[in-house]
């Protein structure tokens, strides 16, 4: 059996998804969280100075969507074949599209230039994006890829939690199918054991190293 250790910052965001596959596969993993003022001292120890990171076995790796689709096929949840794969691929490329567009308000530090960012951002970047995303899951039937469960839905749901909470809208409650996606992933026994034992550590944050990490990984 590998041995796992993920470290990220205390928060959810790109560090969850990891989180969620490991636990969906019933992994034992080593969760280490660091504060903003530990980074400096961390940053050179990670490849290319990023996070999240994966240790297999001591092997380290970066790039938290690589590492999902790789353990989702670990956990067989990456489509039959080559075209499958694809969906799920867009589906994931799609949702850091808009997570870059609320990103790049959150940690704007320009108080000026953020506030003009929020109303396109909650007026017609996310509708679109979000009435996108509800019609792709209701065509397939409360998933975001090939009608069944993948690392997508995974990916989607952990990821986006943190993204809920930096713009103090729930889009789950507005977008029906999008909250069925959202609870087939949840009542998933091992996602549930998950949620109910991990850190509480959900505050969004505006600070540097965070910034980086978010936007580039």
């Amino acid at each position: 059996m590998p041995n796992y250790k993920v470290t990220y910052f205390t928060l959810t965001a790109l560090g969850e998804p990891i989180r969620f596959l490991l636990s969906y596969m019933g992994e034992e993993f080593e969760d280490f969280r660091f504060n903003e003022e530990d980074w400096p001292a961390i940053k050179p120890t990670m490849p290319f100075g990023k996070v999240p990171v994966l240790e297999i076995d001591g092997k380290k790796v970066h790039q938290s969507t690589a590492i999902c689709r790789y353990l989702g096929k670990q956990a067989k949840l990456a489509g039959k074949n080559d075209w499958e794969a694809l969906q799920i691929d867009v589906a994931v490329d799609t949702l850091h599209d808009m997570r870059l567009a609320i990103i790049n308000y959150w940690y704007d530090e320009n108080e000026e230039s953020r506030a003009k960012k929020q109303g396109p951002l909650m007026n017609e970047i996310l509708p679109f994006y979000l009435s996108k995303f509800d019609e792709l899951v209701k065509e397939n039937n409360g998933y975001l890829a090939n009608g069944q469960l993948s690392w997508g839905d995974l990916y989607f749901v952990a990821a986006s939690e943190y993204s809920i909470k930096m713009i103090e809208f729930d889009f789950y409650e507005q977008y029906e199918n999008l909250k069925r996606l959202r609870d087939n992933v949840l009542s998933i026994p091992q996602i549930q054991e998950w949620m109910n034992k991990r850190p509480k550590t959900d505050i969004p944050v505006r600070f540097p190293g965070c910034w980086c990490n978010l936007k580039k990984n």
